[in-house]
């Protein structure tokens, strides 16, 4: 509470729009020992900048999370970057409070345990490699090289069209040629704030979320996202609500994605909105226990 920025927020925890966000915020706050809250990474927790390799958490995010951690069940990063690349970027390694911290990189493809400092990972999909060879004659093939930027993320690769001269423009125009390139080799694409990301089919972000839950035995979750890649992770939360686990689904607002906004039960300010929601839980658990 010695942060100033800190002291300044009100620390009422904002009230959801609908009434299943509310039903999965009020069994968090019940019981917090039985629920999970899990974040994705940049966007959420780092704001989103043009090169994706200065990523960084948000200041406040890893001193949140460590105060956080140790009043619930569990706290996961869910992310399609690999699972050491989050915690490196994050800080996220060696934190006290986050000693029970899971990262879930490549869409749970990989696995970062804080317990073990180590990540698990399942045997890469071959038709990543061959787009990797592929990939840059392709894209000089059809002329997109102008501001467009490859990112090599070992079990994927993403295009980026934020550098163009039309980001948007070259986004539409790549998506259709990218997609058959993907299907040639065996992946998929999926799309994202201005990234095409070639990935290996049959794991998301929904899947991930949907099995760590069942896996720790959780009662509700949280999840918070800002791109069209988290959506699969809105319907996860949705289909464990079926299934009698709460939850609540969080937006960290952007404009560039309109509709993962419209599925939310609650949209905060980026990733300060998303800081500020976390610390408000933090001070009405710690309110609860006085």
């Amino acid at each position: 509470m010695g942060d100033p920025q800190y002291s300044r927020r009100s620390l009422t925890v904002p009230e959801p729009a609908t009434a299943a966000g509310r039903d999965g915020l009020a069994a968090l706050l019940a019981r917090p020992q039985q629920a999970v809250i899990a974040l994705d990474f940049d966007g959420t927790l780092a704001p989103i900048v043009p090169d994706p390799e200065q990523a960084r958490a948000h200041p406040e995010a890893v001193p949140t999370l460590a105060a956080l951690a140790p009043k619930l069940g569990s706290v996961a990063i869910v992310t399609g970057r690999p699972a050491g690349v989050a915690v490196r970027y994050g800080g996220l390694a060696g934190v006290p409070g986050l000693e029970h911290l899971v990262v879930l990189g490549h869409y749970g493809a990989e696995r970062w345990d804080a317990v073990t400092g180590t990540v698990r990972a399942a045997d890469p999909h071959p038709g990543v490699a061959s787009v990797r060879a592929e990939l840059p004659g392709f894209l000089d093939a059809i002329g997109a090289w102008s501001g467009i930027w490859i990112e090599e993320k070992g079990r994927a690769l993403a295009v980026h069209t934020r550098r163009a001269k039309d980001p948007q423009a070259a986004f539409d125009e790549l998506s259709a040629p990218l997609a058959e390139l993907a299907s040639r080799h065996g992946l998929i694409v999926e799309p994202g704030r201005l990234v095409l990301e070639l990935r290996p089919p049959g794991m998301d972000k929904g899947v991930a979320l949907a099995d760590y839950v069942r896996e720790v035995g959780a009662e509700s979750v949280l999840y918070a996202g800002d791109d069209l890649g988290d959506l699969t992770a809105f319907a996860a939360v949705e289909k464990l609500r079926s299934d009698r686990i709460a939850g609540l689904k969080v937006c960290s607002g952007s404009p560039e994605v309109a509709e993962l906004t419209g599925r939310a039960d609650l949209v905060v300010d980026g990733p300060e909105g998303v800081v500020a929601l976390l610390q408000s839980i933090s001070a009405q658990l710690s309110a609860q226990l006085d």
